[in-house]
């Protein structure tokens, strides 16, 4: 089972506060967020039992609380690579597990209107009408359900021209480009979907050719080269002339007698500190952090746990070439 601790995030962690809540050891807000509040009426539970006083749940104190045994494995792990990959990137994204991680939402502060989605599909650049479009015609009953009366007016947006658009989504954002409600709160819970999930990777697609390409010019085959691949084909863009050659010395330089698995791992590492050191020096360390705990398959990226086993699947076993 996963290993909940401070920093996871997701409907298991509602759970466990839920339940430390039922027995009176905790006291804070069931938001599904794993932070020391949660941690201390943990410890508390697990002192009380004459458990292991680490403040992490495992399988043993996960049975002591009572809330169903086995331990439930995350959704997102029983998705195909790309979805998972889309997960991943989208919770460094937004810091939210899925399917809040598929949500991000942001307004005109770069003069695009309103972005949505992992990929951050937009107006501006006409990227996001498209996804809504086929939601609309594809999942039409799933459109009136979430948006009710709003629905008419959602269709007319996604069908008016650009600099209608625009306008409108201007129209429904303050000066400081927060979207407000109740469109805030529609538009999020459409890209929470699992309808609107399959589009995103839909139209990610160009996005997983190109992490696949990167895995293959250097010939790293797992999961997990696939996951930092597509990160740095989302968040980076891809891997210049300059830095190829960089990573290229560096891997000649490795030691011949590693494993095939500790092969691959170095040679993620070797790619993750060269992206990263070849971004906008403001960002180096926020990239660098992000890139080596892919490599590493475990980690802390904005004050959060990652691993990326235990809560997306992500491992190194060969990703399927037909991605």
């Amino acid at each position: 089972m996963a290993v909940y601790k401070c920093g996871s995030q997701g409907p298991e962690v509602r759970q466990i506060q839920q339940r430390l809540k039922d027995l009176g050891f905790y006291h804070g807000p069931i938001d599904g967020d794993f932070g020391g509040g949660t941690e201390s009426a943990l410890k508390a539970f697990q002192r009380a039992q004459n458990l292991t006083v680490d403040g992490q749940v495992g399988p043993a104190t996960w049975g002591k609380l009572g809330i169903g045994t086995p331990a439930p494995e995350p959704a997102i792990k029983s998705e195909p690579l790309n979805v998972r990959c889309l997960a991943l990137t989208g919770s460094f994204e937004t810091g939210l597990p899925p399917p809040d991680c598929f949500a991000g939402l942001s307004g005109d502060f770069d003069g695009q209107g309103i972005s949505l989605g992992v990929c951050q599909w937009n107006f501006g650049q006409g990227s996001l009408q498209p996804l809504l479009s086929e939601m609309s015609r594809a999942h039409a009953d799933i459109v009136d359900n979430i948006f009710h009366d709003y629905a008419e007016e959602f269709r007319h947006v996604i069908s008016v021209s650009q600099q209608d658009q625009l306008a409108w989504t201007r129209s429904i954002q303050d000066a400081r480009h927060r979207i407000a409600e109740p469109w805030r709160g529609l538009l999020k819970t459409l890209a929470r979907c699992e309808e609107f999930q399959a589009i995103q990777a839909a139209s990610a697609d160009r996005m997983f050719k190109a992490a696949a390409a990167l895995c293959r010019t250097y010939q790293v085959t797992s999961e997990r080269a696939f996951a930092l691949m597509f990160d740095i084909t989302v968040q980076n863009g891809s891997i210049n002339d300059v830095v190829k050659s960089q990573i290229e010395r560096d891997f000649a330089q490795l030691p011949g007698a590693e494993s095939l698995a500790a092969l691959e791992v170095a040679r993620l590492r070797i790619v993750a500190n060269r992206r990263a050191a070849a971004g906008n020096s403001q960002w180096i360390e926020d990239i660098r952090t992000r890139k080596v705990t892919i490599a590493n398959g475990e980690g802390v990226v904005h004050g959060r746990q990652y691993s990326l086993e235990d809560q997306y699947g992500i491992n190194l076993t060969p990703f399927a070439t037909e991605i």
